[in-house]
């Protein structure tokens, strides 16, 4: 019976057109697939909705947070009569608009407390306003600043949510201020808005000039073969054929996702290389037939293996707490398998069709007079390096394996930073408004706590959610105020609390819908929203931490039950889940690629491609340390990309050097022939990887311009760990071997 590798080869070889058909109408598919893949955002790909902290968080944001759009109005004269006739008739239109569900300003306190009259003087409205602040949030900031908050339908889609802040934005557009008085639209919506906008187009225009780079870098390095550019016309197939897998399963498309194709891209311009190298090597040496069978059947197995081990790799991120990494590794996988299958059907395929024919090469003298070629110089090059360290391997282990172990410590001093704020551009509008506005009333974010009881409108009940919030606010000098439905109370009740229930519900009767519906739902639950200076997320989640442990041993009001929730308990938990998970991803990858490389060989030696890989994982640690470089959510999978990328390097290797043993040759004569065939392959895949995706560095968001040098390094370490430390990892192998087998006829004697 023939193997899979065989009856394609054969296929190809009999039928190559309608192999070609075949190609081309997946491709297709893959196309129309491809189009139905949409932008993916929001608190569901961050965490697991189905998880008890992910479930809270979801229905406080459904519930409570509506990522309301904040219009900030700033002047001299943000309380002059004139300004509030013009504050009433933006509220009023805005609050026409679909999707809106309310709007809160100075003027809901002038409709409360003055009978919907605006005053005659500024000194009568600021009266008003330092008098009820707490009860509409924002109304008094500063002297020179107001701020109107516009509540949006919690829930809603990408798109609806879109399209609500662009009406927004048009209807503020349609109305003139007063002189002198400018008007921001900001907050949270805005911020995400612009931010995903942003980092779309700028990310599509970095990832088209990261390709037109690999087309430079393929046009140097891969010269000496015909049909240079084959393989980024592979590799864009193979990122077709991935959208359009995502289009068919429905997956969205996060930060994340994008993240994993330049990984893929970078994989899969080496297979692509492999390939058409192998290829031309055979097709030299003899007909076009042979080349394709022997190209497909022993190439193909040995790439499978590396890129079965490569996906394992990316399969231990199934372990990450994230959703978005999840699916990272789930897009990794898919490409990886997209990437290997077209450039081992279009490879041969293609030459076949074409009746390809090698270049002849372009010569140089050497010392002896024969000519050589330019890649064949660098060949000799790789096969005395190889030579060297097969000679000298155990210094070589010394020495990079140092460098390793220092990393290992180092690893745990890298700073972890998930912060939304921290990955834009520091002279992004939006983010420049967001800092104004966190620098006039703290930080824009809350921290959220939240109430359950049999009736939270209790005296009791009311009692503790009061007497907490003053407790902390006096404890924790970074909390600058703290907005419940018992703080409302107090403030309409002229700064008393109310002390019983007649009194509560008189004075509930007289409480906005809206602004009843902002901190309780029904009544059975409420929310506490303690606000903050204007910290950084470590700092914050420094100071939640400590206000879990004040809630943990503060005594509850019997029946009640308190937990803190939000957008900040989830960044937060991020940093932990990082930390928790990142080793334990790394573990697992290696573990799996182990088991998986025993099952193949049957050998002990099959450990041989991991260890330049735990070298390769010490080296980021030690380069990062030194750059100054952060772990945030893309940079967490670094550790999953090095084994990914390293892997299929050094297994190849390590299947050329047992095909070169296999055929007579000795250790030392093996390794160099094994650096030599495949460590060209892999230094041109390798630095047109490098070389392309350095744009990405110049990315003026700093989350993927991190994620670009990062590439940018493990991809480097992958290469030199491939070239410099697996020949010294196979020879002590090989002695270790030639020890054993010296030894066994002693033994049985």
């Amino acid at each position: 019976m023939q193997s899979p590798f065989a009856l394609l080869a054969n296929s190809i070889i009999n039928h190559p057109k309608t192999v070609a058909a075949v190609a081309i109408g997946v491709i297709l598919v893959m196309i129309f697939f491809a189009s139905g893949v949409q932008m993916k955002t929001g608190t569901e790909t961050y965490v697991d909705i189905n998880s008890p902290s992910g479930s809270l968080i979801k229905h406080y944001e459904d519930t409570y947070s509506s990522d309301s759009v904040i219009l900030m109005f700033e002047g001299d004269a943000v309380y002059m009569p004139e300004m509030l006739d013009y504050l009433r008739d933006l509220s009023d239109d805005i609050e026409n608009e679909y999707q809106v569900v309310s709007v809160l300003s100075v003027i809901d306190l002038i409709n409360l407390y003055n009978g919907g009259v605006i005053p005659g003087s500024e000194a009568e409205i600021k009266n008003i306003v330092n008098q009820h602040k707490d009860v509409i949030p924002g109304a008094s900031t500063t002297g020179a600043m107001t701020l109107m908050q516009v509540i949006v339908q919690p829930g809603l889609s990408d798109s609806a949510a879109t399209a609500a802040l662009n009406n927004i934005r048009s209807v503020v557009s349609a109305h003139s201020p007063p002189p002198g008085i400018s008007v921001t639209v900001t907050g949270t919506a805005a911020f995400s808005d612009e931010m995903k906008t942003s980092m779309g187009s700028s990310t599509g225009m970095l990832i088209g000039l990261a390709m037109l780079l690999m087309v430079v870098a393929m046009a140097f390095l891969f010269g000496h073969v015909r049909y240079r550019f084959l393989p980024v016309f592979i590799v864009m197939m193979g990122v077709i054929v991935s959208f359009g897998m995502m289009g068919a399963s429905g997956t969205g498309l996060t930060m994340m996702v994008m993240a994993a194709f330049p990984v893929m891209i970078g994989i899969g311009i080496d297979y692509a290389i492999q390939f058409q190298t192998r290829f031309d090597e055979e097709v030299r040496k003899g007909s076009i037939d042979e080349a394709v069978y022997t190209t497909i059947t022993q190439s193909g197995s040995a790439v499978a293996i590396a890129m079965v081990a490569t996906s394992l790799g990316f399969i231990a991120l199934a372990m990450a707490p994230f959703p978005m990494v999840v699916d990272f590794g789930v897009i990794c996988v898919v490409g990886v398998l997209s990437c290997y299958l077209c450039a081992l059907v279009i490879v041969p395929t293609f030459a076949k069709l074409v009746h390809y024919r090698p270049l002849e090469p372009k010569s140089h003298k050497n010392g002896t007079g024969n000519k050589v070629s330019m890649m064949e110089r660098y060949d000799i090059v790789l096969g005395k390096v190889a030579g060297w360290i097969a000679d000298h391997p155990v210094g070589v282990l010394l020495l990079v394996g140092c460098i390793a172990m220092i990393g290992i410590p180092l690893d745990d001093k890298i700073v972890i930073n998930t912060e939304e704020e921290a990955m834009v551009p520091p002279t992004m509008p939006a983010k420049v408004s967001m800092e104004k506005l966190g620098s006039a009333m703290g930080s824009t974010s809350t921290i959220p706590l939240v109430v359950r009881s049999d009736d939270i409108f209790e005296p009791d009940t009311l009692r503790w959610m009061y007497a907490f919030t003053e407790y902390e606010k006096l404890k924790h000098s970074e909390i600058t105020g703290a907005t419940s439905i018992a703080s409302v109370l107090t403030s309409m009740n002229g700064g008393v609390l109310p002390q019983d229930r007649e009194q509560i519900a008189a004075l509930l009767k007289l409480v906005p819908e809206t602004t009843l519906s902002r901190y309780t739902d029904g009544q059975m639950e409420a929310v506490i929203e303690f606000s903050t200076e204007d910290l950084d997320l470590n700092s914050m989640k420094a100071l939640l931490d400590e206000m879990r442990v004040d809630l943990g041993w503060y005594e509850n009001d019997p029946g009640t039950t308190t937990v803190f929730t939000g957008t900040l308990v989830l960044f937060g938990d991020m940093i932990d889940g990082i930390t928790e998970s990142k080793s334990d991803m790394n573990l697992m990858g290696f573990g799996l690629i182990f088991a998986f490389l025993i099952l193949i060989y049957r050998k002990a030696t099959a450990i041989t491609p991991i260890i330049p890989i735990i070298m390769i994982v010490g080296w980021n640690a030690v380069i990062m340390y030194v750059l100054g470089l952060e772990y945030n959510i893309l940079t967490a999978t670094l550790g999953a990309m090095t084994i990914g990328v390293a892997s299929e390097y050094t297994i190849l290797i390590m299947e050329r050097y047992d095909e070169e043993r296999e055929r007579g040759l000795s250790c030392h004569d093996a390794i160099q022939t094994s650096i030599q065939k495949i460590g060209t392959a892999i230094t041109i895949s390798g630095l047109t990887t490098v070389f392309g995706f350095s744009a990405l560095t110049l990315s003026e968001f700093p989350i993927m311009a991190n994620f670009g040098l990062v590439t940018v390094i493990t991809v480097a370490f992958s290469l030199m760990g491939a070239i410099l430390v697996m020949p010294a990892v196979l020879a002590i192998t090989s002695r270790i071997q030639d020890w054993l087998a010296a030894r066994k006829p002693a033994n049985a004697f």
